[in-house]
């Protein structure tokens, strides 16, 4: 073998490596692990407890007793500590990636009488969903939803929801049937929501499997990233009477 051939192949073996390598180390060694779902997040703390101290405004100190409600009855509205955001699983570059983008650009409100959810309306700014990769943002606001066309998502209660006594003082969970409208396209949706009350504010945890293509989202896929044809919407919703 010329050593002019053995310089070309250990060009080529150094290019692969690269190319193989560079992804592997930024993924397992410098990009921070993808943020915990706010559903495992519960089964490891309680809604009281759960939340960055930034991002919330319920107590966590030491001290901190939680003092439930006797009565829930009233208007509702969403405060800052909110979230809403997706999970999409993805491959880079042969290497498995958990892609999560969020925003708390929520507004909307839930209207409880006795023990009855009878109205809970929500909207999020989809222009302000940020993941931690500016490439990946930049395709969710263009290609994948349009936030130009389509700056909202919103999510209507259509069926009210009987609450038990019990999920005044403990975790509890509900089936919520609504209208979501994604990327301009509404359809009826039937979300599972664990809430609870706690330190004046109702907590509310779920997510949903959302298929692209039932709602008219591009695949996210390309050349060099590939990912399934579906992801997940998931939101953690704190709000005060």
């Amino acid at each position: 073998m010329s050593r002019r051939t053995k310089t070309l192949l250990s060009v080529a073996v150094l290019a692969v490596a690269l190319f193989v390598g560079a992804p592997w180390v930024y993924i397992n060694i410098i990009r921070e692990p993808a943020a915990q779902s706010f559903l495992d997040e519960v089964t490891t703390t309680t809604l009281a407890t759960m939340g960055d101290p930034i991002t919330t405004t319920i107590d966590t100190s030491s001290n901190a007793t939680s003092v439930a409600l006797d009565d829930a009855s009233g208007n509702w509205n969403v405060t800052a500590a909110s979230q809403v955001g997706y999970r999409v699983e993805e491959v880079l570059f042969g290497q498995n990636v958990t892609a999560v983008g969020r925003t708390n650009a929520v507004t909307g409100s839930v209207t409880i009488e006795d023990l009855t959810v009878t109205a809970a309306e929500f909207s999020v700014d989809m222009t302000t969903v940020k993941s931690d990769e500016p490439k990946r943002d930049a395709q969710f606001e263009s290609r994948i939803m349009d936030t130009l066309n389509f700056p909202t998502a919103t999510f209507v209660l259509s069926e009210s929801i009987i609450v038990s006594k019990d999920a005044l003082t403990d975790n509890s969970t509900h089936q919520a049937s609504g209208v979501l409208t994604l990327r301009g396209t509404s359809k009826p949706v039937e979300i599972t929501i664990v809430s609870a009350i706690r330190d004046g504010v109702v907590v509310l945890v779920g997510e949903i499997e959302i298929v692209f293509a039932e709602w008219g989202i591009p695949n996210p896929s390309i050349p060099g990233i590939s990912t399934e044809d579906r992801g997940v919407l998931e939101f953690s919703l704190v709000l005060a009477r």
